[in-house]
């Protein structure tokens, strides 16, 4: 994750891409979320409530640090006609991501079902938003290298600001799904609701 977010930031920054950007905060996001299940799990905080409500919190709290971020980025951009460039290392990066991403997701999903922890699935639904960031970012950077669509990347991005505010309302409110993946994907496949929720 620490390499992803790295190489998607300084290609979002050289390529003025607000998806990209979007996508590399996301990954750093998810590394401050992973960190912070890591930390619940230490010392004598497992099985603690406090402990895992304050990093259900967290893992929401980064949710809106990125929305709002990303949203006031999209419209700056969109208001100020910027027309990104392409970038390669962000195609790598992101096809990279939506092979990787959604394994992680669903074993990251696995272990929140096995130990009944909202915050391990907020931190599994953070994954999962990595994977469609991904997918998203691949369109929009081809759709403008190929298509000459600026106007994608910004737009995108406010999707993925959306994704983001959705998934931290459920996790602020300990909603989220462990085994499931989330937007569109509610249930998966081998579970049913009352497994998955």
């Amino acid at each position: 994750m620490t390499v992803e977010a790295g190489v998607a930031i300084v290609a979002a920054l050289v390529a003025g891409s607000v998806a990209l950007l979007a996508f590399g905060l996301d990954s750093l996001i998810e590394l401050v979320s992973a960190s912070t299940i890591l930390w619940l799990y230490t010392g004598n905080r497992s099985g603690s409530n406090a402990a895992e409500r304050r990093a259900q919190q967290l893992v929401a709290g980064c949710f809106g640090v990125l929305a709002f971020y990303v949203a006031v980025d999209a419209v700056n951009t969109l208001a100020g006609g910027t027309h990104p460039a392409t970038s390669w290392p962000g195609v790598a990066v992101a096809a990279g991501a939506i092979v990787f991403m959604p394994l992680l997701a669903r074993a990251k999903g696995r272990v929140a079902a096995q130990l009944g922890s909202a915050a391990t699935a907020g931190d599994a639904a953070q994954s999962w938003l990595c994977a469609i960031s991904a997918g998203a970012v691949l369109v929009s950077v081809l759709a403008n290298a190929v298509l000459g669509w600026w106007w994608l990347d910004p737009i995108i991005g406010l999707g993925i600001a959306g994704l983001a505010v959705r998934e931290g309302r459920e996790a602020w409110a300990g909603e989220v799904c462990a085994d499931c993946a989330p937007i569109g994907f509610e249930l998966h496949p081998d579970c049913d609701e009352k497994d998955c929720c």
